[in-house]
C-alpha cells in the first residue's frame, strides 16, 4: 500500500522527487504519512478535500484486500 500511495502521489504533484511516505504497521491497521513539498499540498488535497478523500478511499480498498484497516495523513 505504501507503493500504491507513493505512485498516486508523485501523478499529481509537480516535485515528485520530495513525496515521502512513511508507514507505521500495528497489528491491524496501518497509517501511512505522506509528505509533500509546501507548493503541491494544494494538488495533493484538492477542492474541498476530494482528491484526498478519493486517496483515502483507493488505498483503504487496497487494505480490505490485505483484512487491514489503513488510514492516510497528509502531512
Amino acid at each position: 500500500m505504501k507503493g500504491l500511495l507513493e505512485y498516486l502521489a508523485c501523478q499529481l504533484v509537480d516535485s515528485p522527487d520530495q513525496v515521502r511516505v512513511q508507514e507505521i504497521e500495528g497489528e491491524r491497521s496501518i497509517i501511512l504519512e505522506l509528505r509533500v513539498a509546501p507548493e503541491d499540498m494544494g494538488k495533493v488535497i484538492g477542492r474541498q478535500g476530494k482528491t484526498a478523500q478519493a486517496i483515502r478511499t483507493l488505498v483503504k480498498a487496497a487494505g480490505l484486500r490485505e483484512n487491514k484497516r489503513v488510514m492516510v495523513e497528509i502531512i
